[in-house]
């Protein structure tokens, strides 16, 4: 449940009109206005982009205010990121398996593995669902949000990130590439969570039902320190 500040009602007739402007929006599944507080809850599967709400109100008196809110989120337990940990549980066993040289541990070998098998992961898990993926990063993603866009080239960017940790032999440039790219996304992630915006995380797309959190920060900030080592050694 996601809930906006709309500017422009007046009237009971004036609800009705943006209850209805509202609940065209693709994924929308109800609208409850307050006249009153003059803002209007969403209840919807996935984040709604502030960018949709404009848009279906375009061309009226009403808009859309600055504030917004996610008043509702999905409930949070220990079972709650196993998915998360799965996935990573097994790119961390096959990157390890991997980096043995001669009876050694190399550990640059298993770094460059971890974060090709993460990038290739993840963009897996997101592309199953690509439309679904774009519109719940466009709930918190700083540039998504603007342009609707890059949620669906995001994926693209991580499975080009993924195969480049594989094949390319020029590693500091996909580190620091891999560093802009997770940097730019951290700061959305740490916006939501500072902000108490309990909504979906689309880290590992549609498919699980992972909320936004501190852990989602440790995720994009481990990979942003890998990479930061790699372009130092």
């Amino acid at each position: 449940m996601q809930t906006f500040e709309i500017t422009g009602m007046t009237c009971a007739g004036c609800a009705a009109k943006v209850r209805s402007l509202l609940g065209s929006i693709e994924g929308v599944e109800s609208v409850e206005i307050d006249l009153e507080g003059a803002s209007a809850s969403i209840a919807a599967a996935r984040p709604i982009a502030l960018a949709a709400i404009t848009g279906a109100l375009q061309g009226t008196k009403y808009s859309v205010g600055v504030s917004q809110r996610s008043v509702e989120g999905p409930q949070v337990s220990l079972g709650t990121y196993y998915p998360l940990a799965l996935v990573i549980g097994f790119i961390t066993l096959v990157a390890s398996i991997t980096s043995f040289r001669d009876g050694s541990f190399d550990a640059m070998d298993f770094m460059a593995r971890f974060m090709a098998g993460f990038f290739l992961a993840f963009s897996f898990f997101k592309l199953l669902d690509l439309r679904g993926f774009a519109q719940s990063y466009a709930g918190y993603d700083l540039l998504a949000m603007r342009w609707g866009g890059y949620g669906f080239l995001y994926p693209f960017i991580e499975l080009a990130l993924g195969v480049a940790y594989l094949v390319v032999a020029d590693a500091d440039a996909v580190s620091v590439a891999t560093i802009v790219v997770m940097g730019f996304s951290l700061l959305g992630v740490l916006r939501a969570v500072l902000n108490k915006q309990r909504i979906r995380c689309a880290c590992l797309g549609t498919v699980f039902n992972l909320p936004m959190s501190t852990v989602t920060i440790a995720e994009d900030a481990l990979m942003i320190a890998m990479a930061g080592v790699m372009l130092m050694v």
